[in-house]
């Protein structure tokens, strides 16, 4: 397994300390994504493509393992980029084999003192061999289940809640790695979607509700598992199926089985996978992500139509919304905001008077189409409002002369608790306020939220949500929890009640 670091490689550094991101810093993201191959020379380079492709779900770390019989199990994990850590020949040389697994991880508020222990995938050694993990989601009982286990003598090598899942199957009775995980997994309530592999086989689960994607992909003889379709596409694989949610596969060779080890459930896929989280050349239940978000932005016109001159999309999550809804309302569609690609941190010191360039290190106003006009800005969210209030004011700092904000989701006003990290809800601008109150602050002419009606019939329920069974998880927008966050209960969060 990994080497021995030196320390200055051994702790999690801040989180891009240089990096002026306002977009990013009030936004929500994703905590992981997973992906892994079967079946093919040098896997790890193919996992090592997959991750890049996953990179949006998550910036801060990465990881990988592969298993060659000459060689055994090896992995490396590294923070930063994937492109700056695992397209170097002389690592991607330590990883042979024809199965590996891969992981991307945002590391969430409370982890920012995180070590290189922290990163995924996690390896255990059994009695029958090793086996690696890798998770996208929340364990919303962890800290109980941890208590439990180190009092039964378990020894946690990291502060990650995933690492549950193998001290669980380490003290499962059963006899194979597959059949272990199946255990472990009762056990665990929340959202998961995990990628295994043993010395012969990789294992593919989703939780009975299918909170987070995972999908079944070939490439030439081999088998491919990731977080989304995107990520097959850049190795040329073949889109096969989604996993269903309560699946498990195992993959041995050119066999695939389905497994059902858990109690059918009705789904609750999460419904911000459409809006924001998945990449736009993704497709989930047979659908475009992309084609869902421009249906957004029609649903948006149609709910909230205001006279004006022109449609920007706040780049790039608010891109297709705001083209859906110049197509829908007639206005003319521009690119009123350009973003700087090369963005990345600073080399210039952080002094106060760069912290207070934010957005517009990122950001540039194209002011020769802004001048004297009337302006709709369309963005995929509004979590804290700070990056929104600067984006108005760079707008009318420009010579707009008004602006209007459509939102492509509605009101994020309750965190989430299956694998985003969400500020705490009072930091949640939507918790502790109406959408005139939110209007008056954000100091905009007008603010509409699509309806979550209107975003179910942009995720092509016709009929839009059923409120006595919502058809997804939708728990940031409406505080109906799918599965009832335990550990937060403990700590004081208080449910959603009757009278909200």
């Amino acid at each position: 397994m990994d080497a021995e670091l030196p320390l200055s490689q051994r702790q999690m550094p801040p989180a891009h300390p240089f990096d002026y991101d306002a977009i990013d810093g009030d936004s929500l993201h994703e905590e992981c994504g997973v992906f892994g191959v079967n079946g093919v020379t040098d896997a790890a380079n193919f996992v090592a493509l997959g991750l890049h492709a996953l990179q949006h779900r998550g910036q801060e770390a990465g990881g990988i393992v592969s298993y060659a019989p000459e060689h055994g199990f090896n992995s490396a994990r590294r923070f930063g980029y994937v492109r700056d850590n695992f397209t170097k020949q002389s690592l991607m040389e330590t990883l042979p084999g024809v199965l590996a697994i891969g992981h991307v991880r945002y590391s969430t508020a409370g982890s920012k003192g995180a070590a290189i222990r922290d990163v995924q995938p996690f390896f255990g050694e059994f009695s029958m061999g090793g086996a690696a993990i890798a998770h996208n989601g929340n364990i919303t009982n962890a800290d109980a289940l941890r208590r439990e286990l180190i009092e039964r003598g378990s020894i946690f090598q990291s502060s990650s809640d995933s690492e549950c899942i193998i001290h669980l199957m380490a003290r499962s009775l059963q006899r194979d790695i597959p059949a272990r995980m199946e255990d472990a997994l009762r056990r665990v309530e929340g959202a998961f979607s995990v990628v295994a592999m043993t010395r012969t086989k990789l294992i593919g689960v989703r939780d009975p509700l299918g909170v987070r994607p995972l999908v079944l992909g070939r490439v030439g003889d081999g088998w491919v598992l990731s977080s989304e379709t995107c990520a097959l596409d850049i190795i040329g694989a073949e889109f096969v199926r989604e996993i269903e949610p309560g699946e498990m596969v195992v993959i041995t060779g050119q066999m695939v089985e389905s497994r059902r080890p858990f109690r059918p459930q009705p789904s609750k896929f999460c419904i911000f996978e459409h809006v924001y989280f998945s990449r736009p050349d993704s497709i989930i239940g047979g659908r475009s992500v992309y084609e869902t978000r421009r249906q957004i932005g029609v649903e948006l016109a149609r709910e909230a139509p205001v006279d004006a001159d022109l449609v920007c999309p706040v780049p790039d999550s608010g891109t297709p919304a705001a083209i859906g809804f110049a197509h829908e309302s007639g206005i003319p569609y521009g690119m009123g905001i350009i973003r700087n690609q090369y963005m990345g941190r600073t080399f210039i010191e952080p002094t106060e008077q760069i912290r207070n360039m934010g957005v517009r290190l990122k950001l540039n106003v194209n002011r020769a189409l802004i001048r004297g006009k009337r302006v709709i800005l369309v963005d995929d969210s509004v979590v804290r409002g700070t990056t929104s209030r600067k984006i108005k004011e760079m707008i009318l700092d420009a010579g707009a002369a008004e602006v209007h904000f459509r939102i492509a989701s509605p009101p994020t006003a309750w965190p989430c608790f299956y694998g985003v990290d969400t500020p705490q809800r009072e930091k949640l601008l939507a918790a502790t306020m109406s959408e005139d109150e939110m209007r008056e602050h954000l100091g905009v002419d007008s603010l509409r939220f699509i309806s979550l009606d209107g975003l179910y019939r942009a995720v092509g329920e016709a009929k839009g949500r059923d409120n006595g069974c919502p058809q997804y998880c939708d728990a940031c927008f409406s505080g109906e929890y799918p599965v009832e966050p335990a550990d937060m209960i403990e700590k004081g969060f208080k449910l959603k009640t009757a009278a909200e």
